[in-house]
């Protein structure tokens, strides 16, 4: 099991020095908006992949006026104590240690504590681009296997570089085909890797999603997911090279794996398109749960689930059914984040849960 027993913030976000200890499996931190619930998931979440979900530089996780921030987690992985520290100061590298040892690569430490977090702007990733269901399918591979997350490493790594070649032969008029091939020979490792092993986990993942959708919503209908990728018609080498004059021209690689989606239907109609508020909704959940419940299967733990404020635009008959899925048929720990502390306490009592309850003060 993975348990959470203690957090020290200091200088993160809006806590000067904050410490929190956790006795229960199910955590419910409430209080009034704005008294910082968000970026204390985040904190939990951030010792879990040493980088916030909510925002992409380390700047806007600091403590107004201050140089930089420090994380204390003291987690129980299955009977062994891991105390995470991770300290960022400006202009200077981010380090992070488990029990004083630190690491060489940060990416080292993805997956070691497993963690699925659900927030409601996450609604786009149906709603939204393609870029968001890759980042949705990665997030669960790079948990659960470290060579894949290498390879999505060295593939992106090398197609900022390709790209900047691009703009660079285009300013300058001459391009140096040799080293373009180079570039082009560098994707192609990944790229395979990449592409099969997100082919595998979308068939795994499909059956997770629909069992977790019909539990949560009581609903009959089937979700269908489709892998939708180039590849699946081309070897990587063969799309690049058919490629390479439309490259030139818009100055950025137009083929490979970061083209990829997962499309969503139901009965056989793009999802996105036809549902409801509330089937998104019900579908969202399904698409986390299944991500929880998979990396359970490969790691024989659950990882820890952060759910912010996903009470708040939820009816009762979806409330009483994600509570029952997430604190009763789950063993893991979770923590919600609510305004109304009272909510969760009448939930709780009424599915017999015994939780804990942390109110945030001003």
């Amino acid at each position: 099991m993975l348990f959470l027993q203690q957090l020290t913030l200091t200088f993160f976000k809006n806590y000067e020095i904050k410490s929190f200890d956790f006795k229960s499996n199910i955590v419910g931190i409430c209080g009034a908006n704005g008294i910082g619930k968000t970026n204390l998931l985040d904190a939990i979440y951030y010792c879990s992949f040493t980088k916030s979900y909510f925002s992409s530089t380390d700047l806007v996780n600091i403590s107004k006026n201050k140089e930089g921030f420090r994380l204390q987690g003291n987690f129980i992985k299955e009977d062994n104590v891991q105390n995470i520290v991770c300290v960022y100061k400006l202009n200077l590298k981010k380090e992070l240690s488990c029990n004083d040892v630190i690491y060489e690569k940060l990416s080292h430490h993805i997956g070691e504590l497993p963690c699925v977090m659900i927030a409601p702007d996450d609604i786009e990733i149906i709603n939204g681009g393609s870029e968001l269901r890759r980042k949705y399918i990665d997030t669960i591979l790079s948990q659960l296997d470290k060579e894949y997350l290498q390879h999505l490493i060295n593939y992106n790594k090398i197609l900022q570089q390709r790209n900047s070649f691009l703009k660079q032969a285009s300013e300058s008029g001459q391009i140096d085909l040799a080293l373009l091939e180079i570039f082009d020979a560098q994707l192609l490792s990944p790229a395979d890797y990449i592409s099969k092993k997100r082919i595998q986990y979308t068939q795994q993942l499909l059956q997770l999603i629909n069992e977790a959708y019909a539990e949560i919503s009581d609903a009959k209908e089937l979700i269908n997911i489709v892998y939708q990728s180039q590849l699946l018609q081309e070897d990587m080498a063969s799309l690049l090279i058919k490629s390479r004059d439309k490259d030139r021209m818009l100055q950025r690689t137009n083929v490979g794996i970061h083209k990829d989606d997962l499309i969503i239907e139901l009965n056989q109609h793009l999802f996105k398109s036809i549902a409801s508020q509330g089937q998104k909704k019900s579908l969202l959940f399904a698409l986390k749960l299944a991500e929880h419940e998979i990396i359970k299967q490969h790691k024989g733990f659950y990882p820890l689930l952060l759910l912010d404020d996903v009470f708040e635009k939820l009816d009762r008959f979806r409330m009483e059914n994600l509570l029952k899925r997430v604190c009763i048929k789950n063993q893991g720990q979770v923590f919600f984040t609510d305004t109304h502390s009272e909510r969760l306490e009448e939930a709780f009592d009424l599915l017999g849960i015994k939780g804990q309850i942390v109110n945030l003060q001003i």
